[in-house]
């Protein structure tokens, strides 16, 4: 079985997560994670599942906007800030696949801070729909893992996430 998880980060705790849902995964098949800004003509149709996740910005997923916001947030407070790139994220690359994966199976997921849904806002439901624009089938509903101040992702949530990835593997084992 071959899963891609496509991720987008900016202070890297969305990469964090989507490595954590690959060793989940690993126990059951091949799995490979590539940042979206990396993703280079590769066809996101031609693995068993795709998996794709972006952090929470403004209630949804991220834009240019924000990207910048977070790198201002993150150099005033002398934070690193990994794997930014302001014109490519996963709302761009979603908008420019074409609905020609029907039958494929994928899942979405997202990073948020702490907090109920209805504060934060999720990414993960926006990746859903579009993935499901482009002919996707969602084998899961949208998850979230949530980010403490600084940002940082705990223990707890990684931990959460390699779980997530070997139920996600379950999932694809019985429905093939």
């Amino acid at each position: 079985m071959g899963v891609l998880i496509v991720y987008e980060t900016v202070y890297g705790n969305t990469r964090r997560v989507a490595e954590a849902i690959a060793a989940g995964v690993s126990g059951r098949g091949e799995a490979r994670t590539v940042s979206v800004a990396e993703l280079t003509g590769e066809e996101p149709g031609a693995c068993d599942l795709l998996i794709v996740g972006g952090p929470t910005h403004v209630h949804g997923m991220s834009r240019s906007s924000t990207r910048r916001s977070a790198i201002n947030v993150a150099a005033a407070s002398g934070s690193d800030v990994p794997d930014v790139n302001l014109t490519v994220g996963v709302r761009e690359w979603l908008s420019q696949l074409r609905p020609a994966f029907q039958g494929q199976k994928a899942a979405s997921f997202d990073t948020r801070n702490h907090g109920p849904v209805f504060l934060t806002g999720r990414a993960s439901k926006g990746i859903a729909t579009g993935l499901r624009k482009a002919g996707f089938t969602l084998i899961a509903e949208p998850q979230s893992f949530e980010v403490d101040a600084g940002p940082s992702v705990g223990p707890d949530e990684l931990e959460r996430a390699t779980r997530w990835g070997g139920i996600l593997a379950a999932l694809l084992d019985t429905e093939a």
